[in-house]
């Protein structure tokens, strides 16, 4: 096998949701076993570790920088994957596009007044309800394409683009309740940038040398702005062509899509997680998850406010024909998804951040982590059960 061939292999490889979310669960696990293990000092010297431009606002840690910078890569991939769908694929018709919308609502609405009623009376609990309106979209994902091969593609649609609402939504909320300041100068830098982007794209302009500045200009200037960085990646992803011209093999978003998930899979989304999730877990901050009134406010938020939310705005859409089941699926299949809905990790541990100091914000990241692992287990059993299913009915 040439050299060439080799690395596009592996790019194959690692473009499959089974070996990311493999990868994301190995990061996970490295960085909760180096973080409660005796190099813990090492790990939050390398993650507090800072380096870039102060002038641009952008002299920030490690772990920032994959908070603010990669996962705009990820959110890129995603965006691009969400516009196809949108265009060309399944949720090309309104009455299907709309379901996994008014799902995500759902499950940001109910988990948020669960968590708020929990927590009522709590110091934090007017800033905390945010934390668990966010589903994860690389676990979630992750998870599905290990449990439930046999699924219809609709399900994979189906989640994707409810977990791409649901994070733009938990980003909507950083924006209006955790932004410090806005910048209005940025803000307009990035409107430009993204226009020049859609008119180049329309233009069927293709060479990279003029996007991948564009690109860095309009990720810089939202971040400047005091949004989170990462909804430059959504914003780009959906301004991008999805329609093949005459002549032209893919279009722009499926060849970008195909270049850039192996990066995504493999680097983006797992160095977030190794910087992320690592926090110190021991009886003491596991008891005090299980008996305070706020890190249970997440945790029912996340295990049972999702599934209610989803599940139940999704039945509600349909019985009342404002929206379709997804193609091919059962109401056993989406409550399945509905299940998986509750991994919140990634937003989730980044809305706690910034929701809560020091002490509250690494409990709530632990409930965030412990609610995750239960939704994911409870969701696997599930989904591996309904792909069994479906394999005997083909």
């Amino acid at each position: 096998m040439t050299p060439a061939r080799a690395v596009a292999e592996f790019a194959r490889f690692l473009r499959t949701e089974t070996t990311g979310g493999l990868i994301l669960l190995a990061a996970t696990a490295v960085a909760l076993v180096w973080a409660n293990s005796p190099l813990a000092p090492a790990y939050e010297a390398l993650r507090d570790f800072r380096l870039g431009p102060e002038f641009l606002h952008l002299n920030l840690t490690l772990g920032d920088w994959a908070k603010d910078g990669l996962l705009a890569l990820f959110f890129f991939v995603a965006g691009l994957e969400l516009k196809r769908e949108l265009v060309v694929g399944e949720l090309s018709r309104w009455r299907q596009a709309v379901l996994p919308v008014i799902a995500a609502i759902g499950g940001m609405v109910v988990p948020a007044v669960l968590a708020l009623s929990i927590a009522w009376g709590t110091p934090g609990a007017d800033r905390a309800w945010a934390i668990p309106v966010a589903t994860d979209i690389a676990f979630a994902l992750g998870v599905l394409a290990l449990t439930a091969s046999n699924l219809p593609s609709s399900a994979r649609v189906f989640l994707l683009s409810l977990a791409v609402v649901d994070d733009l939504g938990a980003i909507l909320v950083i924006a209006i309740l955790f932004t410090s300041s806005f910048n209005l100068i940025a803000a307009a830098v990035a409107v430009v940038a993204l226009g020049l982007y859609a008119f180049l794209q329309h233009k069927r302009v293709r060479t990279p040398w003029l996007y991948v500045p564009i690109a860095l200009i309009t990720w810089v200037a939202v971040h400047s702005a005091g949004i989170h960085a990462t909804i430059a990646g959504v914003a780009l992803g959906l301004l991008t062509r999805v329609r093949e011209d005459e002549g032209e093999e893919e279009s722009p978003a499926v060849r970008l899509e195909h270049r850039l998930q192996p990066w995504s899979a493999a680097v983006a989304v797992p160095v977030f997680a190794l910087f992320a999730a690592g926090i110190s877990v021991n009886s003491d901050a596991l008891s005090t998850v299980f008996t305070t009134a706020l890190p249970l406010a997440v945790l029912f938020g996340l295990v049972v406010g999702k599934f209610v939310g989803i599940f139940g705005a999704s039945l509600l859409a349909v019985k009342l024909h404002v929206a379709e089941k997804p193609n091919g699926m059962s109401w056993r299949d989406v409550a399945a998804l509905s299940v998986l809905g509750g991994v919140g990790f990634t937003v989730s541990l980044l809305i706690a951040e910034l929701a809560l100091p020091g002490e509250a914000a690494e409990v709530a990241k632990a409930a965030v982590l412990i609610a995750s692992a239960i939704a994911s287990l409870a969701a696997a059993l599930l989904l591996l059960r309904r792909s069994r299913v479906h394999a005997n009915a083909d």
